[in-house]
């Protein structure tokens, strides 16, 4: 071996003892990595941050994004909606969970599809009395499957598809990866809901302990909008949607008076305020379900450019201007263009309007309006906003538009009118000049330590693969599998390749294994294009444990799981890709 393969070697292996321990962010490791790799001489100078610019990374952050912009149209919410009932059995629910779950991983990123999903799989968990570890499991790995079927489902194949544009001349297209992804995702879905949760350990099948903090429940009141004569409605026909919804009805205003009791039985007429108790995220989703908007809405209304509003939670200390108080006699609405939605008051109904409502020291308001005017009116109020309490209020009226734009955006990818970064661009474009997404959030989306990350391991992989490292592996799986058929090499790769991304990053795996693949393939004389197939599979298939993808990690916490029990179900299923990926690979993409 040359100083430079030796070098280059020594560097890897510290990325990646580094990156397993995880004491220290990845980002940083793999950003220091280049960093020291350039004054090594490894990586030439004019090449040292190429990789920021790699269009596998503008692609990521792009979908991340558009990701974010479906989310807040409320279009990822109506395939969802439907999803929770609690007479539905856990295999079923668990079935249907990883379905929805799968499919929305192929059109936005897998883990905007965890994220979106798992606080109604969390809803049902409770509605059914059931440990959530059941079932959050299960929702992972079929995101993580789900994934596999198109390009931007996640970053693996994305990577796989520009390695390939670089390395044989064109990148993968759109759906190249589903016939494989969806082989996989079908069987994988099949054995998560049928035998996968079974496995897990016996006390998740213990009935949860109520423990730990509960959510704070506000008084609000939601403006009815227009009435259809033809279909009167009364406030017992929003029961079940606010059942459903985890809200309770407490009563109806009329005309600035609030009726007597829970006016069950009264019809609900045009500019009626309904009168309702829950969380925040019930509350916003109660009032999307039943059609209902809120108090002050015309102030804040901008049609379809009109900027995204979300719901903060602020405590109000005695020093507070608010104090003793409305929001009506401070004109909160009017000289702040900031509604006080609803008042939380140590468990107490709240017996006024709560515009007039009196406010005390110790009541947490729940405030909407835009970011930039919630920031300015708390700070004015002298009200101290709850850390990590925000909630976005979903702009359905353009769930269409996002949906459209989208579709748009993927069929000029997929026709060859516009080069797939260009018009993902284009869709987030839209999307902001519409409000769908904000200014802020446009950079809040994207998940900047994995940009670091990729950015600064392609150029370190560029160089390991010219130093001839590549090869070195190559010639080493091959001369382990000297004499058997390109099978049995194709599957030492994918088994050697899903254990490194049990442990490391999946994007850091793809990006070493990827010039390995085509190495491989070189030196039998085959085509390369399965072994880059396999790679792509085997680096998103991270089952073993919590830190090979970011899912698992993300519901550690919320299903109660220890390091150790994701293998239990992790270890079959990955058994199970191998044995269906391999034939499905050689027979789609011929050896």
């Amino acid at each position: 071996m040359t100083s430079d393969q030796v070098e280059l070697f020594a560097l890897f292996a510290v990325v990646f003892a580094l990156l397993v321990w995880g004491r220290i962010r990845f980002d940083l490791v793999a950003f220091s990595a280049l960093i020291l790799g350039a004054f090594l001489g490894l990586v030439p100078s004019d090449q040292i941050f190429s990789g920021f610019g790699h269009p596998a990374v503008i692609i990521i952050a792009l979908v991340l994004i558009v990701s974010r912009g479906l989310m807040n149209s409320g279009a990822v919410e109506l395939i969802a909606m439907h999803l929770l009932s609690a007479s539905r059995g856990l295999s079923g629910h668990i079935g249907l969970m990883a379905v929805v779950g799968a499919g929305l991983s192929g059109i936005i990123n897998n883990v905007a599809a965890l994220a979106l999903l798992m606080p109604l799989d969390l809803e049902a968990a409770r509605k059914a009395d059931r440990s959530p570890g059941l079932s959050l499991m299960p929702l992972s790995f079929a995101t993580i499957l789900g994934g596999m079927i198109t390009l931007i489902g996640t970053p693996p194949n994305i990577v796989i598809a520009e390695y390939r544009s670089d390395a044989l001349g064109s990148p993968f297209s759109m759906f190249d990866f589903a016939p494989v992804g969806l082989t996989v995702a079908v069987f994988g879905i099949a054995f998560v809901a049928v035998f996968g949760w079974r496995l897990l350990p016996s006390h998740f099948r213990e009935k949860p302990k109520q423990e730990g903090f509960a959510e704070s429940l506000y008084s609000a009141e939601l403006k009815v909008g227009k009435v259809s004569e033809d279909k009167p409605l009364s406030v017992g026909d929003l029961y079940p949607i606010a059942e459903d919804k985890d809200v309770a009805i407490i009563g109806l205003i009329r005309n600035g008076r609030r009726i007597r009791g829970f006016a069950r039985r009264e019809p609900i007429k045009t500019d009626d305020y309904l009168v309702v108790e829950g969380d925040p995220k019930a509350i916003e989703s109660f009032m999307g379900a039943a059609k209902l908007e809120f108090a002050g809405s015309e102030k804040h209304k901008g049609g379809l450019v009109g900027s995204a509003l979300s719901l903060v939670e602020a405590i109000v200390p005695d020093s507070s201007r608010i104090t003793g108080q409305s929001a009506f006699n401070m004109r909160l609405l009017y000289g702040h263009s900031v509604t006080l939605l609803g008042i939380s008051r140590q468990g107490r109904r709240i017996q006024k309007r709560v515009r007039h409502e009196t406010i005390r020291p110790g009541d947490v308001l729940l405030l909407l309006g835009k970011s930039e005017r919630l920031e300015s009116a708390c700070n004015w109020l002298g009200v101290l906003p709850l850390e990590g309490r925000q909630t976005g209020l979903i702009q359905r009226n353009k769930a269409w538009l996002a949906i459209a734009g989208f579709i748009l955006a993927i069929a000029a990818a997929v026709a060859g009118i516009a080069y797939l970064p260009v018009a993902l661009a284009a869709c987030v474009v839209l999307y902001a000049a519409s409000g769908l997404i904000s200014g802020t959030e446009v950079y809040s989306s994207v998940e900047w330590k994995v940009i670091v990350l990729l950015g600064s391991l392609i150029p370190l992989g560029q160089a390991f693969e010219s130093a001839g490292n590549a090869q070195l592996i190559a010639d080493g799986i091959i001369t382990l599998t000297s004499g058997a058929p390109a099978w049995v090499t194709l599957s030492v790769l994918m088994i050697v390749t899903m254990t490194l991304s049990d442990f490391l990053n999946n994007v850091a795996t793809c990006l070493i294994a990827a010039p390995i693949s085509v190495q491989i393939a070189n030196s039998l004389g085959v085509n390369p294009d399965p072994f880059l197939m396999a790679v792509a599979v085997a680096a998103s298939c991270a089952f073993l444990t919590p830190i090979g993808h970011k899912n698992n990690t993300i519901i550690m916490g919320p299903g109660g799981y220890r390091f150790g029990d994701y293998w239990r179900i992790g270890l079959p299923l990955e058994l199970l890709v191998l044995a269906v990926s391999i034939p499905a690979i050689l027979v789609f993409w011929p050896l």
